[in-house]
């Protein structure tokens, strides 16, 4: 499996990230000490994944509290509401940054005696959700593994690897697993425009892992679908609605279209924590608008479009539930129909 670790807080109390905008090129980690640093990083990117941005920023209130001098209970409590209210302005369609911030302020809300035994249960239950989404993405990979066949060819988007989690990933679990057991899969890696995450990280971090992978560009999809070289595709998620819509890095929904047009199974790898039941449906979902300069000038040693020509890039798009074959979480496999199913799966009323 992917041994690599993307965000982890240290003994003295700050947060390390691996800067996830350097790579392939270089393996650069960085260390955040300010809920400043912390909120910069997710919006540039330096850290992403809907889970480790979760970690990421659980991991940052703590960090930012512990700088503070506190008199009384009342003023952490204030303080984390503040952070709290900083960090979540950072991305907003990613359900698992306020997922794991509300986490957090449970354990503030709760009666303690003292300032350093309330900052240490922070501390506490910030270390607990990045081991649980390790374990969590290590079951969905099991979980995954089951619904593949030995040198499967698999369709991947963006990066749902080890790096946009605590540990493991999602959709590339099972990749990890597998190749340990000998399936000896062949993966095909789209780019991801604009921000290449499958060429850049996706391609890098199956490559590091002795793992078959091609890379291809998003508009190749079709063809590589058409020549059958694509048994399945596995996607991450960044945030599922009650009724099974789920909202994914820009271009995941096209890819689902041509999967069911050419008869091959879509899954959605996607702890439960993604699962946001305050959505009824993907038009509840707000999708994050991203600068044009991703689009014109991003990886590119000069412009590549005319000056000021105007540009749209929203980062996410939702995909119809009616497209997926099955979400897989860490509870098992879910299929159609989803608002009954996730509901039922989850022994949720």
């Amino acid at each position: 499996m992917s041994a690599i670790e993307s965000v982890k807080l240290t003994s003295e109390d700050t947060l390390v990230i691996l800067d996830q905008t350097l790579l392939p090129g270089e393996i650069v980690y960085r260390t955040l000490t300010t809920q400043e640093d912390v909120w910069q990083a997710i919006v540039a990117l330096q850290v992403r994944g809907a889970p480790a941005i979760g970690i990421a920023a659980a991991y940052g209130a703590y960090v930012e509290l512990v700088r503070h001098p506190y008199v009384t209970v009342a003023e952490l409590r204030q303080t984390f509401a503040d952070v709290k209210a900083y960090l979540l302005s950072s991305r907003p369609t990613a359900v698992n940054l306020a997922w794991a911030l509300e986490r957090l302020e449970k354990i503030v809300q709760q009666p303690r005696a003292n300032v350093e035994d309330v900052l240490q249960a922070v501390r506490t239950e910030a270390e607990a959700i990045r081991t649980e989404d390790a374990q969590v993405c290590e079951v969905i990979g099991r979980h995954a593994l089951t619904l593949l066949k030995k040198e499967d060819g698999i369709l991947t988007h963006c990066n749902a690897g080890g790096m946009a989690t605590a540990k493991y990933g999602t959709a590339l679990a099972p990749l990890f697993l597998g190749n340990e057991q000998g399936y000896s899969f062949r993966v095909y890696a789209d780019e991801t425009r604009p921000l290449l995450q499958g060429a850049r990280l996706t391609a890098w971090e199956l490559q590091q892992a002795s793992i078959d992978v091609t890379l291809i560009c998003d508009n190749m999809a079709s063809i590589v679908m058409q020549q059958g070289k694509i048994d399945a595709v596995l996607v991450g998620c960044d945030r599922v609605a009650a009724n099974g819509d789920t909202a994914n890095k820009i271009g995941t929904s096209g890819l689902a279209i041509l999967a069911n047009h050419y008869g091959i199974p879509f899954y959605v790898c996607a702890p439960t924590s993604t699962i946001d039941w305050s959505c009824h449906t993907g038009a509840d979902i707000e999708i994050e608008e991203r600068s044009g300069k991703e689009i014109t000038d991003s990886w590119y040693e000069q412009p590549m479009a005319p000056p000021a020509v105007k540009t749209y890039n929203p980062a996410f798009d939702v995909t119809d539930n009616a497209l997926i074959t099955a979400i897989i979480t860490e509870h098992g496999i879910v299929r159609p129909a989803y608002k009954e199913n996730l509901a039922e799966h989850l022994q949720v009323t």
